[in-house]
């Protein structure tokens, strides 16, 4: 009797390692704050449900598969051509979309380490072979070395300002030098998620070096600032030739008609956005100078989240936030990452690492 085999898969899937999302708070027991997701704690900005629940009436229906409404929208806001304009499921949606678009078997992606945790998956799924390049001490991109990690096979490079999970930045100079430095014909992906949080003028707008350069695009996302995380929406800014391969790889009707016209409407509440966000980096910095003095070593955030290296610590550090009600995301044997939330989950947070540092 003959043995059946099973499908044959691509091994290129073989070990590629899960992304693991933000643990949710407990939904029985005593009241936990979810600080594991970098989400906003805000709820939809004025306008945005009453256009998301409009839409909802008709999710009979496919929604507009080019984006329309939206791409006009970014476009007039950006004042860049609504040919440059690529839409996709969250900007991790459409760095999937440019890993395919640009890279595959033999191929090389450069990317920062630690840095977002999808770019070693989607690029693993593509064929390609990932070049991590680590941090510097001092928790930043080290962008010498990447531009040195440079070869003839090298296709795309991820620069993620505010770097994940780290909230460090790279300024003005030090980009541009690095994209003297990158072949033309090497796309570099400025992964902005957390643009609209940064307060350090020396950090560059993506978008005013992708004009004059065409191998530069630059991630967005409605998931960060404008509290969109569970409708998928993210947005790349690129010159025609790499917008035009974002559209042939994207997933048909990927992003809802409840998702767009909830993101047109986040668009048209600036105002209200700005008063939010604001209020999220006041509380960023309550919290950073409470760190720094109960001692910890904290890298300078331009995020809404703070990084603390904790090595081996960092699973019990962990189970310490848990136990005093506050969920975050650790990274084994490397450190934890805090998002900026509520103010009573920030509270009980410092009071965590408080104690925890104290018994260090």
């Amino acid at each position: 009797m003959s043995v059946e085999k099973g499908p044959r898969l691509r091994g290129a899937l073989d070990g590629i390692p899960t992304y693991k999302p933000g643990k949710p708070a407990a939904a029985d027991g005593p009241v936990a704050y979810k600080l594991s997701s970098n989400e906003n704690p805000y709820p939809p900005l004025p306008g945005v449900f009453e256009s998301a629940t409009e839409a909802a009436a008709s999710f009979n229906r496919y929604p507009d598969m080019a984006c329309t409404g939206l791409t006009a929208e970014l476009a007039a806001r950006f004042d860049v051509p609504e040919s440059h304009i690529a839409t996709g499921t969250g900007s991790v949606g459409v760095a999937q979309q440019l890993v395919q678009a640009t890279a595959g078997p033999g191929d090389e992606v450069i990317y920062a380490w630690r840095s977002f945790e999808a770019y070693p998956i989607i690029t693993q799924v593509s064929g390609a072979t990932s070049v991590r390049v680590p941090l510097t001490s001092g928790e930043v991109h080290d962008l010498d070395a990447m531009a040195d990690a440079v070869t003839e096979r090298t296709r795309l490079i991820f620069v993620c300002n505010p770097n994940n999970p780290t909230g460090t930045v790279v300024r003005r100079a030090e980009l541009e030098r690095f994209l003297d430095r990158v072949p033309s014909d090497v796309l570099v992906v400025l992964d902005e998620a957390y643009r609209e949080f940064i307060r350090d003028e020396d950090v560059p707008d993506g978008i005013s070096l992708y004009r004059d350069r065409p191998n530069v695009c630059v991630l967005r996302t409605f998931s960060k600032a404008y509290g969109l995380a569970g409708l998928r929406v993210g947005f790349a800014v690129a010159h025609e030739p790499v917008a035009a391969a974002l559209r042939k790889t994207a997933v048909p009707f990927g992003v809802s008609q409840i998702a767009q016209d909830a993101a047109v409407a986040s668009l048209r509440a600036e105002d209200a956005l700005m008063s939010r966000v604001s209020a999220l980096v006041a509380e960023r910095t309550r919290v950073y100078d409470a760190l720094v003095g109960q001692g910890w070593p904290v890298p300078e955030t331009q995020a809404n989240f703070v990084w603390l290296r904790l090595g081996e610590r960092t699973m019990d550090f962990a189970a310490a936030c848990d136990a005093a009600g506050v969920v975050v995301r650790p990274f084994a044997g490397e450190g934890v990452r805090v998002t900026i939330g509520e103010v009573e989950g920030n509270d009980r947070f410092l009071g965590a690492a408080g104690g925890f540092f104290k018994e260090m």
